[in-house]
C-alpha cells in the first residue's frame, strides 16, 4: 500500500472551467491538496454531467463562483492514500458524489446524514475546510478524505455507474425513507430523465409497481419496453388522468421545471405521499385542500448520506442497474451541456476523462 510522506506539494492537476457565467468551458490547470493522511487520492476516469451542474455553469442558483470545474460523479481508481487511510488501496475503483466534507459532529452527521449538515462542503464550487476553493470532475484527478469516498463494487461498469452517486443516490434515498420500497406498492415517477430513469429502475427491483408520468406522449414505449414500468401516464391527458384518480401510494416527482402538483396529488391515495427531487427555479403552488382531503404528504428529499450513498451502489451492483448513458470526450462538453439544455440526452452524458482529457490539452 502506498502511503503518503509526511510532507508533500500540492498535486498539479488539469481539467476544464467556466471562468464565468456564460457557462463555456475550457481547459484549466489548477492544483489539488497534497494527499493528507485521512485522503484517498486517485485518478478520474469519468465522470457524469449532472443537471446542477447546468445550473452552477450559469449560475442560475446565485451561489456559483469562478472559475468553476463542475462535476459530481466522479469515478476513478486509487493512486495512494494517506497513513490513516484503512477503507482503501492502490488499485481500488472508488468514485466521488456532491459531497466532499461536513462538521462530522451535528445530529444529521451523527445519524448518517451528512446531505443535510449546515456544514456540509458541495464537491465543486465551495470552500474547504483550509479555505481553499474546491473543483470537480471534469479533470484529472481527485483528492478526498476517505470518509466521502464510495467503493465501487468490481461488477459495477464505471461509466455507467458514475451517475448513480448523484442520479441514483437522489431517488434510492426518498424511497427508502419514505417506505415507497416495499413489494405490492404502486408508485408513480414524474418524468423519465436523467432522474427518472434510474427510478424506475430501482423501483422495479425492489419489487414495485411503477407508473410513469409524462408530458411526452412518445416516451410511452421506452418507458415500458425498456425501462420495464408498468404504466404510463400522460399528464396533460385529462382522461388518463382521471382513470388514474386515487391509485397511487406515492409518487417521486423529478421534474426541475415550473409544473402543476395538483393532477399530481389527485393520483395519489389517502395517506399518499408525493416526493419533490427535482428543484425548480420558481416557486410551485400547493394547493393545500387537495393535501387535507385524504390527509396525504408533500415531501422532499436531497441526495442521501455517505453509508445510504454506499448502500445504494452495493445495491445497484447486486441488481445490475446502471444509469443509460452517451460517453463523451471532454473537448464535446459544451456541445454536451447545450443538448442538456434541450434535453436531447438518453438519459445521462458522461465523460471519458481517462482517455479523453490529456489529448484534448
Amino acid at each position: 500500500m502506498a502511503k503518503s510522506p509526511e510532507v508533500e506539494h500540492p498535486k498539479k492537476a488539469f481539467g476544464w472551467a467556466a471562468r464565468d457565467s456564460s457557462g463555456i468551458l475550457s481547459p484549466f490547470k489548477f492544483s489539488r491538496r497534497a494527499t493528507g493522511e485521512k485522503d484517498v487520492t486517485f485518478k478520474i476516469l469519468y465522470c457524469g454531467i449532472c443537471h446542477s451542474d447546468l445550473h452552477m455553469l450559469k449560475n442560475e442558483w446565485g451561489i456559483s463562483t469562478y472559475p468553476l470545474v463542475p462535476g459530481h460523479e466522479i469515478v476513478g481508481m486509487v493512486t495512494e492514500v494517506g497513513s490513516e487511510v484503512h477503507r482503501f488501496r492502490v488499485g481500488d475503483k472508488v468514485g466521488v458524489g456532491c459531497l466532499v466534507g461536513a462538521c462530522r459532529s451535528c445530529n444529521d452527521c451523527s445519524n448518517n446524514l451528512e446531505n443535510y449538515c449546515p456544514k456540509s462542503i458541495l464537491t465543486y464550487g465551495a470552500v474547504y475546510h483550509d479555505g481553499t476553493t474546491t473543483y470537480g470532475g471534469y479533470s484529472d484527478i481527485m483528492v478526498a478524505d476517505e470518509h466521502f469516498v464510495i467503493r465501487i463494487p468490481d461488477n459495477l461498469p464505471l461509466d455507467a455507474g458514475a451517475p448513480l452517486l448523484c442520479a441514483g443516490i437522489t431517488v434510492y434515498s426518498p424511497l427508502k425513507f419514505y417506505g415507497l420500497d416495499k413489494p405490492g406498492l404502486h408508485v408513480g415517477v414524474v418524468g423519465l430523465g436523467g432522474l427518472g430513469h434510474v427510478a424506475v429502475k430501482f423501483a422495479k427491483a425492489m419489487g414495485v409497481k411503477i407508473t410513469v408520468i409524462s408530458t411526452s406522449p412518445n416516451k410511452k414505449a421506452e418507458a415500458l419496453e425498456h425501462l420495464g414500468a408498468d404504466s404510463f401516464l400522460v399528464s396533460t391527458d385529462q382522461g388518463q388522468i382521471q382513470a388514474a384518480l386515487g391509485t397511487l401510494d406515492g409518487i417521486i416527482d423529478t421534474v426541475s421545471a415550473v409544473h402543476p402538483l395538483l393532477p399530481l396529488i389527485g393520483l395519489l391515495k389517502s395517506h399518499g405521499k408525493l416526493i419533490m427531487v427535482g428543484a425548480p427555479e420558481k416557486p410551485l403552488e400547493l394547493p393545500i385542500s387537495s393535501i387535507l382531503l385524504g390527509r396525504k404528504i408533500v415531501g422532499g428529499s436531497c441526495i442521501g448520506g455517505l453509508k445510504e450513498t454506499q448502500e445504494m451502489i452495493d445495491f445497484a451492483a447486486k441488481h445490475n442497474i446502471t444509469a443509460d448513458i452517451e460517453v463523451i470526450p471532454i473537448d464535446y462538453v459544451n456541445t454536451a451541456i447545450e443538448r442538456l439544455v434541450k434535453a436531447d440526452v438518453r438519459y445521462r452524458f458522461v465523460i471519458d476523462i481517462g482517455n479523453t482529457l490529456k489529448l484534448s490539452s
